[in-house]
């Protein structure tokens, strides 16, 4: 799986819509709201270098970011490859659960301290078409309160963010496998295989709060990245985000994405998942070489 990256750099609103109390040279020195510029790009394993399929997704992997009057809301999914293998497309589960998401999200169908009740209310409608919808995904949901400038993020398997300030990793999320390359999951099994496809309950996902700052970047990914590139080597490319329009945003998007995905490939590079995968007995480079249950 490749990344998708999905993040934004924290401005006040005056950067977006004029001069606010948010503004110093504004005068007046008030609170005011935050906002979110986004930009992502990703790579699917055909190859198809930053296309996006209809419905915002790269490959196997999905994500959205919708904005209402209350909160700006990003998410990314992680479509389970192992459904190709009884004909099932990954894309069309993980793509729909991050649609319905962002539909909520537009409707103001959620509620902003609550990342998992959309993830929640999201799941539940995949649950009840008419038309069954087969397949698996991980799944991240981060929401910023624009008013109280909180953050509050729900996470279910190896999808994740981070919260990077000041050039450093202030927040990020917890990975959650139920064992080697096998996260935690939402799925929708044929009726015959319901009890031994792996799912999990929306409410498994690690959720947390915390207030945010002006100028922090919030990136949110599949486990494309995390697993090809270290902390380290993400905050080297942050470092060159010198401000927060969207044009700058998008260069280092794709700029960490294009990384993320030539070192995946490269067979002497010793990737965090390779090295995961060693201390459990394998011998691996990269991630591509593996599939994932």
């Amino acid at each position: 799986m490749f990344s998708v990256l999905s993040y934004g750099r924290l401005v006040a609103r005056a950067v977006l819509g004029g001069l606010s109390q948010t503004d110093p040279r504004a005068g007046g020195g008030g609170g005011g709201d935050y906002g979110l510029v986004t930009a992502g790009c990703g790579f699917g394993k055909d190859f198809r270098k930053g296309l996006l399929k209809k419905g915002a997704c790269y490959g196997d992997d999905a994500c959205f970011v919708a904005r209402h009057r209350s909160a700006d809301v990003l998410g990314v999914a992680d479509g389970v490859g192992g459904w190709r293998d009884y004909g099932v497309d990954p894309s069309q589960f993980s793509g729909t659960l991050m649609r319905t998401c962002e539909r909520l999200v537009k409707e103001g169908r959620f509620v902003p301290s609550n990342p998992i009740g959309i993830l929640t209310t999201s799941y539940c409608e995949l649950l009840q078409n008419k038309v069954p919808l087969l397949g698996s995904s991980t799944a991240c949901i981060v929401v910023l309160d624009r008013t109280s400038h909180r953050l509050h993020t729900a996470n279910l398997g190896d999808s994740g963010f981070l919260v990077v300030r000041g050039g450093e990793v202030v927040h990020r999320s917890d990975e959650q496998q139920h064992y080697f390359n096998t996260p935690f999951q939402l799925s929708i099994a044929p009726p015959e295989a319901e009890g031994v496809v792996l799912s999990d309950s929306p409410d498994a996902a690690d959720s947390t709060s915390f207030d945010v700052q002006l100028g922090d970047i919030i990136l949110t990914a599949t486990d494309g990245l995390f697993d090809n590139m270290p902390d380290y080597m993400i905050l080297q490319e942050l470092k060159k985000l010198k401000n927060s329009n969207y044009e700058s945003i998008q260069q280092t998007a794709r700029s960490i994405a294009e990384q993320a995905h030539e070192l995946a490939y490269d067979p002497n590079y010793m990737s965090p998942f390779a090295q995961f995968a060693c201390d459990n007995g394998l011998n691996v480079r990269g991630k591509h070489s593996l599939g994932r249950s």
